[in-house]
């Protein structure tokens, strides 16, 4: 049973401080996991691998949260220079522990009554009438509002530790798709309701990943904008005067980095209750509109890199597609470290520190949420490695291997429309569509391919740029592999077909096709077992 404490703030006596709470999933060099504190999070941060949050997003808030509380309490380096001696020196993190230590006890209460952290108190009133089970609060659980036209699923009684409402928090800040909140609009203004997106939906965010997660958030750190500002730790509280709700409210810009990585994208109230064992948890939540920030893509967008897919002919960061796959985008990144003059990629090409191993590169770990309109449906994330000085060889194994991918992938359909018109000359247009699936490999071959692609810039980074030219041999072995792959998935599809003439036929006419586009002098030279010389 769940004892709900009162929703009178004045009432209100519970007290949870992450500062001090284990409140942050990790796993440690030796491959132990546990729960850290934040203090305790720097204080150890060159002795844990990794976060081990529940899900991408999630570890990428944390991460952002990290970041604000380097910037707020200076820990951080003054000069792209001192950067690069931040990352060969492996400078500690913890000054930001001992920073959070002596910050107002207040300031870090999760539940305080009028300031609560990462929260917005004026919900409380609201709260009584419109707060939620903590489905709302969790993006993976929230769901389609109008999925349940009667909402049950957000009243569904299912209490959240504080720890894990902590990082949900976060979360919401800077995932929460757009939509309108489940509450009124009547006391705190009408624009309370409109859910904008938060800052990094709709858009692939990039996280430097190292060894550690010390020498992680050294490496995503970075000359700070503006001089040092306390975080915005409560709505109430924060360095500036926060928007109201009557009307609408122009975009401001972020004040300086620790404002950046800190803002509150929402409005959340969380409602504590006492768990059965005396533990501090969650039971009822409330979510409105939160900060609307005016982002510049040179100082606030450091990590973005752009895809040459543009939208009415302006480019604009890579963004999450559900039919597209990331691993497919790689070479945008790599073209980022070859050729940004500025900001996170610049830096990280300027490191000159030799790494040989098959285990201690760097990683770009892309991250991006995929909604339906409102409607979050899943994360999509992969992780990119990179060693110092093999941009250029990274960038031409990722643009070659995905050129190869997709020349396979059109033959494949090249090949299935004419097995299906083959085979179904007298097929109604309406079921024409279905005909060509049934014999499209291309939903085999997509998955089967991302595998092959890692293997390659793996092997181009252990051959090293010592190597003349470490990525030839690579990849006509992977462009081999892919044609192989993808010929066989073509033919179990036309198995399918009954056996008879005009099958045969069909199937005859489909392998040739397939064939001749591997050989075509048209075709990435890779795939004639031939070198390119681009």
């Amino acid at each position: 049973m769940f004892k709900a404490r009162p929703l009178n703030p004045a009432g209100h006596r519970a007290h949870w401080d992450p500062r001090f709470k284990p409140c942050i999933p990790t796993v440690s060099t030796d491959g132990s996991t546990a729960h850290h504190s934040l203090c305790s999070l720097f204080s150890e941060a060159d002795e844990l691998a990794a976060l081990n949050c529940s899900s991408p997003g999630e570890t990428v808030a944390v991460i952002e949260y990290l970041l604000a509380i380097c910037f707020a309490s200076g820990t951080c380096p003054s000069s792209d220079e001192e950067w690069n001696a931040w990352i060969l020196d492996q400078t500690p993190l913890a000054p930001a522990a001992a920073w959070l230590f002596e910050q107002p006890a207040d300031s870090w209460d999760l539940f305080h009554p009028t300031t609560p952290l990462a929260q917005n108190s004026d919900l409380w009133p609201d709260l009584r009438e419109s707060g939620t089970g903590t489905a709302q609060l969790v993006i993976e659980h929230s769901g389609d509002y109008n999925q349940h036209f009667d909402h049950h699923h957000l009243e569904r009684d299912n209490p959240l530790p504080a720890a894990d409402a902590f990082r949900a928090t976060l979360t919401q800040h800077v995932y929460a798709p757009y939509g309108r909140a489940r509450m009124p609009g009547g006391r705190l203004g009408a624009k309370v309701t409109n859910l904008a997106a938060g800052r990094l939906t709709g858009r692939i965010r990039v996280v430097v990943l190292g060894r550690t997660l010390g020498e992680t958030l050294r490496l995503n750190l970075y000359p700070p904008d503006g001089p040092g500002e306390p975080l915005n730790t409560s709505w109430t509280t924060s360095v500036l005067e926060q928007r109201r709700f009557e009307e609408k409210r122009k975009p401001r810009a972020p004040r300086s980095s620790a404002d950046l990585h800190s803002a509150l994208g929402r409005s959340v109230l969380l409602r504590p209750a006492d768990g059965p064992h005396g533990q501090v948890m969650v039971d009822r939540v409330l979510i409105g509109a939160g900060e609307l920030l005016d982002l510049d893509p040179e100082r606030h967008l450091q990590d973005a890199v752009y895809s040459d897919r543009t939208t009415n002919g302006v480019s604009k960061p890579l963004w999450p597609s559900p039919s597209r796959a990331l691993w497919y985008q790689a070479h945008a990144l790599y073209s980022a470290v070859r050729d940004r003059r500025t900001g996170t990629y610049a830096r990280l090409r300027s490191l000159r520190r030799e790494r040989t191993g098959p285990d201690v590169q760097y990683q770009l770990w892309a991250v991006g949420l995929l909604a339906n309109q409102a409607l979050p449906v899943s994360w999509t994330h992969g992780a990119y490695p990179y060693a110092p000085g093999m941009a250029a060889h990274l960038y031409r194994a990722s643009r070659r291997g995905s050129d190869v991918a997709e020349h396979i992938a059109f033959a494949l359909k090249r090949a299935a429309t004419v097995a299906a018109e083959t085979a179904f000359p007298a097929v109604r247009a309406a079921d024409e569509t279905g005909q060509v699936a049934r014999l499209d490999a291309r939903y085999a071959f997509w998955p089967s391919a991302e595998a092959p692609f890692h293997e390659l810039l793996d092997e181009v980074i252990d051959r090293g740029p010592e190597d003349d030219d470490p990525v030839s041999a690579p990849l006509v072995a992977y462009a081999m592999e892919l044609m192989r792959t993808a010929r066989t998935q073509l033919l179990q599809r036309l198995d399918t077909l009954p056996p008879n003439d005009i099958n045969h036929r069909a199937r005859a006419r489909a392998v040739q096709l397939f064939d001749a586009a591997m050989s075509h002098e048209r075709a990435p030279a890779e795939l004639r077992g031939e070198i390119a010389r681009d």
